[in-house]
């Protein structure tokens, strides 16, 4: 079969890009689609967690397997079970319904890690985190694009918007499959990596400066998934914001992060290096978090999200071009798949921290928690930064 001529980066791209819009249908409406099913607040958390648990537990399985037998297979396969699960949620009709089709769509989303070994494989490491900032860019115009077509789906009726997504998915499915190469490096795999599930973790947290970049991935995304879980009633306590403000300034920072991690991840990296980079975006989400605590007006309010959407732009793609130009050209897919592992279980326990901080001390709560594990963050890339300059430098 003929494949594309377009950059690699291109088809992932794309192909990340038309799967994520599908997700951005969906997720604004699963809590209106489980309301009618009437369920506890527990088991509502549960259905909106499930799909980060399990991109959790799969993320580093995922990842591992392209190492093995390639990047193309577990890609492609991956997206065939995203049509699945939209197709199952498109004709969910109880509570179980959307349950199993929320755990397999978290099972084949899962496969970030081998779109971004791909990424590994087809860049030279100045440019690696570039390449991982068109991840987060897909990512972002995914849920700018993606709520406005599920509003135009649901007039198809109630199984409209996971038949529009299923359909984006096919199509993303048909692209890769004419158009994604295998970028895989030749050779035989490690056969030590097939051993246990979570060897990946235990491996990746012996080496200590890879440990404490997981680390800070996890307090950034568990502050970060905090905010965005509680900004909402934040926004409706403070400033007596309705609905549609609150879209738009959703809207607004997925804007801002998207443009960065499209145009300014490059030339900050070129000039800095990954890792002043990621001291930097840490340094910005911890002055936003303190800025949304004495937030009272629109244009503090305006200054604080620009904080926050500078920092999360630049944090996580830095990271993973980081770790991604550390590790072996052998292993990037386990590797990359624990670091996705640590994103999902900051998008676990970060709602869930944000809400409970919320309901206890108010809206201060998500935000005072977020100052300290924003300042935990800068501590550890502070830490690593100030150990590299002591290193002694390679002849």
């Amino acid at each position: 079969m003929a494949r594309s001529r377009l950059s690699p980066l291109v088809i992932v791209f794309l192909t990340v890009f038309i799967d994520l819009i599908g997700f951005g249908i969906v997720i604004p409406l699963l809590p209106l689609y489980a309301k009618a099913h009437d369920p506890t607040p527990v088991e509502l958390g549960l259905l909106m967690a499930g799909f980060s648990a399990m991109q959790f537990i799969f993320a580093p399985l995922l990842g591992r397997l392209s190492d093995r037998v390639g990047r193309r297979p577990v890609v492609l396969v991956s997206l065939a079970g995203t049509v699945v699960s939209y197709l199952l949620f498109a004709f969910a009709h109880t509570l179980t319904g959307l349950f199993v089709s929320r755990l397999l769509a978290g099972v084949t989303g899962a496969n970030i890690a081998a779109a971004q070994a791909i990424i590994a494989d087809v860049t030279p490491p100045e440019e690696r985190a570039r390449g991982m900032g068109l991840i987060g860019m897909a990512f972002g115009l995914g849920f700018i694009f993606g709520p406005a077509l599920g509003g135009l789906a649901v007039h198809l009726g109630e199984a409209g918007p996971g038949l529009f997504a299923a359909g984006l998915s096919t199509i993303a499915f048909l692209w890769a499959l004419v158009a994604l190469p295998e970028t895989r490096p030749a050779g035989p795999p490690d056969p030590a990596r097939s051993a246990l599930p979570f060897r990946g973790f235990a491996k990746a947290f012996a080496k200590p400066a890879l440990a404490a970049f997981l680390l800070l991935a996890l307090v950034a995304t568990t502050a970060f998934s905090g905010f965005e879980a509680t900004f909402a009633l934040f926004l409706a306590s403070r400033f007596g914001a309705s609905p549609a403000h609150v879209a738009w300034a959703f809207v607004g920072v997925g804007i801002a992060a998207t443009v960065v991690q499209g145009g300014l991840i490059r030339p900050l990296v070129r000039r800095l290096g990954e890792l002043r980079v990621i001291t930097l975006g840490a340094a910005c989400l911890l002055a936003g978090f303190v800025a949304l605590l004495r937030t009272d007006t629109l244009p503090a309010l305006v200054v604080a999200l620009a904080f926050l959407s500078l920092g999360w732009g630049v944090t996580i793609p830095s990271l993973s071009g980081l770790i991604s130009r550390r590790t072996e050209a052998s292993a990037q897919g386990e590797v990359l798949g624990t670091f996705q592992s640590m994103t999902a279980l900051g998008r676990i326990v970060g709602p869930f921290w944000g809400a409970s901080s919320f309901l206890r001390f108010g809206p201060p709560g998500p935000f005072a928690t977020g100052v300290v594990f924003e300042g935990v963050a800068l501590i550890l890339a502070g830490s690593r930064l100030v150990m590299e300059r002591r290193e002694p430098k390679a002849p």
